[in-house]
């Protein structure tokens, strides 16, 4: 009897515990929770962390996070206002608003992702449409350096735009709360994570930049060699008038030594008999050593220039 009774009190002990568990739940601090009756809710969300209870077996605790959550949207191909096709990549930030609406309406954060992006996507689109390329990529009017030769399809993107791309983005996140609301969800920003091309048009666009740059850089080769050119022709100029003026001053230096010697020469071959007769020999000697080698053989008449100091050695 001991035992069965024993048994009896662990059978409704378990029994106690397993209903317990059913019926009390925790709830965090980051979480609120919407309890449903045979699938529909009932009373107000449980927004207070802590230890809660229900009717276990016939009710049920839907838990949703307070915190700020991701939305992160798909490239989808735009049309802009100037016929220009690209590919616009969005992010978005998100919470629950209203768990009681948000279950209503979407029931879990799949759905409301899923919703999300029909609501976000197709208010990115409408924006975009609107406006030019240039209004999308730029956000201010700032200064900036320009090439002179900028003209024709490149001067398009030199205006002054009247929106940019912050208050596109603005304009985007205020069409879509509302709609948002609607659903239990807080739209709390948005932002264009990426702007591109689609590959087409991309791959002119490399094309044309790559034709630029060459045009460019043949035009400063060409602006470096003409300067160069000019460089070593004011090299040349300039070395050959420091050549022809060091050759004047050398010849006028050569003239005046040469004057002056000729003078000394004059001046010594006047003073006296025995000075010219020496200069004479001495002029003589000279042109011997200049006209003779070793190897020459000469022959001399005895009335000629050279032999006459030969002829008067034996006298002298």
């Amino acid at each position: 009897m001991k035992q069965a009774k024993y048994i009896g009190i662990a059978i409704v002990l378990f029994i106690v515990m397993i209903v317990f568990s059913g019926a009390a739940y925790v709830v965090k601090e980051t979480d609120q929770v919407v309890i449903t009756q045979f699938g529909k809710p009932v009373g107000d969300p449980i927004l207070t962390p802590g230890i809660h209870f229900k009717i276990p077996f016939i009710q049920k605790a839907n838990f949703f996070d307070k915190r700020f959550l991701e939305w992160d949207g798909d490239p989808n191909q735009v049309p802009t206002k100037d016929k220009r096709f690209i590919w616009v990549d969005t992010y978005a930030r998100w919470r629950i608003h209203d768990p009681l609406l948000f279950f209503q309406r979407v029931r879990d954060e799949r759905g409301a992702l899923t919703r999300l992006s029909d609501i976000l996507d197709g208010e990115t689109r409408n924006a975009i449409a609107k406006h030019v390329l240039v209004e999308i990529v730029r956000s201010t009017n700032r200064e900036y350096l320009t090439s002179e030769d900028v003209k024709g399809e490149e001067a398009q993107y030199l205006i002054k735009i009247k929106d940019g791309r912050e208050k596109i983005t603005r304009s985007i996140l205020e069409a879509a709360a509302p709609l948002t609301l609607e659903l239990g969800i807080e739209l709390l920003d948005l932002r264009l994570k990426r702007i591109n091309y689609v590959e087409a048009v991309r791959q002119k666009i490399f094309e044309r930049m790559i034709t630029e740059r060459r045009r460019k850089a043949d035009k400063f080769r060409s602006e470096g060699q003409g300067e160069a050119s000019k460089i070593l022709g004011d090299k040349e100029r300039e070395l050959k008038r420091i050549q022809s003026e060091a050759y004047k001053t050398a010849q006028e230096i050569i003239g005046k030594a040469d004057a002056e010697a000729t003078a000394i020469y004059a001046s010594a071959y006047n003073k006296n008999q025995d000075s010219r007769e020496f200069y004479s020999f001495l002029k003589t000697m000279e042109t011997y050593k200049e006209t003779m080698s070793e190897k020459d053989w000469l022959i001399l008449g005895t009335k000629g220039d050279f032999f006459k100091y030969l002829q008067n050695k034996k006298g002298r």
